[in-house]
């Protein structure tokens, strides 16, 4: 993974999925699993599928390489168990993404599919979240079947804290793949349980044999990172955002009723600084945003 990112300036990632599944497929998701078992209805299939494609081909044109994550971000063990749902969806979404892929033969090798995987708890909410050794034991399931589906990196996403983080980091570094870690953070750009960026990727790499990939922030709107008062050196070991379209804080867009979104524009231009001007290589979009947010992130 670190091969495949290094020569290259701006990777382009998804945007969102689920709230367009929501608000514009109006499709009424799983209670628990969210958007995981619509791999297995043929016609959700084909509206996960188009979504996928409409974001690959904005970053085929642009001649970008290209990262996709499966929709598996709440299919852990104690989910999947209660719900009657086929164990093995882990392994069948990491082969719905390849499929997906298959449709671009010539381009197979500048897309890579992520295993996802999220927090246990309410990813806003730090009093939540598991202990350091309670989340290596809770999490090592879903991270080996991802591993063993062939995904080609995991990736776990809108962690509020560092503990949960920490035991994620050392379940997913004894599988064999490559891994990135991805916070939630707040507008004074900590993550949610208070702790700074700089501590928490310090704690997690020296708590680690095999170091994360990189660390990510999503599903924050891109000036909640206050790039500008963090230390240069973070910058080194921060490679992507995944930002929301809209300003307002979490508490306010989780559930909303409709989209929430800044002028496309004005998002686009503060995240590309990041990339410009912080060298953070990953962009792509988060809650409320649409093949519209990447298109300029493309240019």
């Amino acid at each position: 993974m670190k091969n495949f990112i290094a020569p290259h300036s701006k990777i382009l990632m998804e945007g969102a999925i689920v709230e367009q599944l929501r608000h514009c497929f109006s499709y009424q998701l799983h209670p628990t699993l969210i958007n995981a078992p619509l791999i297995y209805d043929e016609r959700s299939c084909a509206d996960l599928t188009n979504l996928y494609s409409s974001y690959i081909e904005i970053a085929l044109d642009a001649g970008l390489p290209f990262l996709m994550c499966s929709p598996t971000w709440r299919t852990n063990y104690d989910r999947v168990k209660s719900s009657n749902i086929n164990t093995s969806i882990n392994r069948d979404a990491i082969k719905f993404m390849q499929t997906i892929r298959d449709f671009y033969p010539e381009n197979k090798d500048q897309i890579k599919i992520g295993g996802l995987l999220g927090c246990k708890g309410d990813a806003y909410r730090p009093e939540e979240a598991l202990s350091c050794a309670q989340a290596k034991r809770f999490h090592a399931w879903q991270a080996n079947e991802l591993a063993q589906a062939g995904a080609d990196f995991i990736i776990a996403e809108t962690l509020p804290s560092i503990e949960e983080a920490k035991g994620i980091a050392m379940a997913l570094e004894e599988t064999s793949l490559p891994y990135i870690i991805s916070f939630v953070i707040n507008r004074q750009g900590r993550i949610l349980d208070g702790t700074s960026l700089s501590e928490a990727v310090a704690s997690i790499d020296d708590s680690t044999y095999k170091n994360p990939v990189g660390y990510m922030i999503n599903c924050s709107y891109p000036t909640f990172l206050c790039a500008d008062k963090q230390p240069p050196e973070i910058f080194d070991r921060i490679i992507g955002f995944l930002a929301n379209a809209s300003s307002q804080d979490h508490c306010d867009l989780d559930g909303a009723s409709e989209l929430k979104s800044e002028n496309v524009e004005d998002w686009a231009k503060t995240m590309l600084e990041l990339n410009q001007k912080y060298k953070i290589k990953i962009l792509g979009g988060c809650c409320g945003t649409t093949s519209e947010h990447l298109k300029f992130l493309s240019l």
